[in-house]
């Protein structure tokens, strides 16, 4: 029996008509903002305390995946780098693992084809409102992070995108709980085939016990850090930072 996916935020349109059109809109109305991000600060301890931050998300059977799975941010970073890399079926891409680790990575698709593989079915839930199921493989991020020897001084891990907003590389980051979760991983591919790019190619990250925002696509940069005082405005990703959405984005 699959367990029933509890969903932490319900997001509720009022006589205002208010309508989600997309994880890459930015929520204009700040009475919209405060009503739906209200207390990240003072919760966030609260809801670590009340959930089980080792439990596995519920994975589902192949019969049970979408038939149609959106895409959610950016459907293509249309730059001249990324585009250049499309073209090559991304031979020339190289993931870089880096801060706070012994040994530096620069990771090809067959380097990360290479590490133990996780294949899982799961649901991802978007800050929008819809949801959808589907197949995703790829290595273990914790796998990725003790190849590289991450320091004991690392608390958080960044990652840094090819798409672009506001000219600077999109970025999110987990802590070190989500982070070796044994459901995280570097997916390159979704349903049995690689990843196409509007769902992230050639790489995203899997974090499925978060809401879809915090999994990041186009993934070219992963950075152990010890501090999110450096990163963006400070609140570890472009949407805590510009539109206040929550950085433990739990479900």
């Amino acid at each position: 029996m699959i367990a029933p996916l509890l969903r932490r935020r319900t997001l509720i349109a009022g006589g205002a008509g208010l309508m989600l059109t997309g994880c890459d809109r930015v929520i204009q109305q700040p009475t919209v903002r405060t009503i739906l991000f209200k207390g990240e600060d003072m919760h966030r301890g609260l809801q670590r305390a009340l959930s089980n931050r080792d439990a596995l998300a519920p994975e589902f059977r192949p019969d049970q995946m979408s038939p149609r799975f959106r895409t959610n941010g950016t459907r293509d970073p249309g730059t001249a780098d990324y585009a250049a890399l499309r073209a090559g079926r991304f031979a020339d891409w190289r993931l870089t693992v880096d801060g706070l680790v012994a040994r530096p990575l620069r990771l090809s698709l067959a380097d990360l084809g290479a590490f133990p593989q996780r294949a899982q079915i799961t649901r991802h839930d978007c800050v929008e409102g819809w949801s959808a199921i589907g197949k995703w493989q790829g290595p273990r991020l914790g796998d990725v992070l003790k190849a590289a020897g991450m320091r004991d001084s690392a608390r958080y891990v960044v990652f840094r995108c090819a798409d672009l907003y506001g000219g600077a590389p999109y970025y999110e980051s987990i802590d070190l709980i989500d982070a070796f979760h044994p459901q995280t991983i570097l997916a390159w591919a979704m349903n049995d085939r690689f990843l196409d790019v509007g769902h992230g190619a050639p790489l995203r990250l899997r974090v499925e016990r978060q809401l879809g925002y915090k999994h990041a696509k186009y993934l070219m940069r992963v950075t152990a850090v010890d501090s999110l005082a450096g990163i963006g405005k400070g609140r570890g990703g472009y949407w805590e930072d510009n539109v206040d959405y929550d950085w433990w984005a739990g479900i």
